[in-house]
């Protein structure tokens, strides 16, 4: 599984970039991926603070993983601006019958497939060598571009997940 995606992200915003990444509960199809795409970039040409036009991205990666970057240098988003986002990944949940939202589902690369792994069931995945220190984890708290960058593709060990291991272990 071709893991690049580093040469997709926006060059001019500054890496302090705000970032929110949201995991869809399954991967999209091809059709739905591009009907996705498109209303991403629908929202991002209109997301506005205030009237001001926010510096916006945003992108689909790996057919699951909703990824919307504000550069706020000149204009910062407002709660409203960030109200605005949250409705339109709300849209894709409804429309496409998926969980965008849930923090308690983890990805990771497994056998060079993402797959999916309720935080209920790591221990076990753990203990039987599903998830080893290794095993790249989706890190999909990074909150800015430089983060994006360099913190959400890691290993298990390089996360907050390494203390599990441990314990496990």
């Amino acid at each position: 599984m071709n893991l690049e995606y580093k040469d997709l992200l926006p060059e001019g915003f500054a890496p302090s970039s705000r970032v929110w990444v949201y995991q869809a509960s399954r991967l999209f199809t091809i059709n739905e991926a591009l009907q996705i795409e498109g209303l991403l970039e629908e929202f991002v040409n209109s997301w506005n603070t205030h009237g001001t036009p926010v510096k916006g991205f945003s992108t689909l990666f790996f057919g699951q993983f909703v990824v919307l970057m504000a550069d706020e240098t000149d204009a910062g988003v407002s709660g409203c601006s960030t109200d605005s986002s949250v409705r339109v990944i709300k849209q894709i949940e409804q429309t496409y019958q998926v969980n965008m939202f849930d923090r308690q589902m983890l990805a990771f690369v497994v056998k060079d497939k993402i797959q999916m792994l309720p935080l209920a069931h790591l221990n076990h995945a753990i203990e039987n060598g599903f998830v080893t220190p290794d095993t790249l984890y989706f890190n999909n708290m990074v909150l800015t571009k430089d983060e994006l960058e360099t913190k959400w593709i890691i290993p298990v060990k390089d996360s907050w997940l390494a203390r599990k291991i441990a314990k496990t272990v």
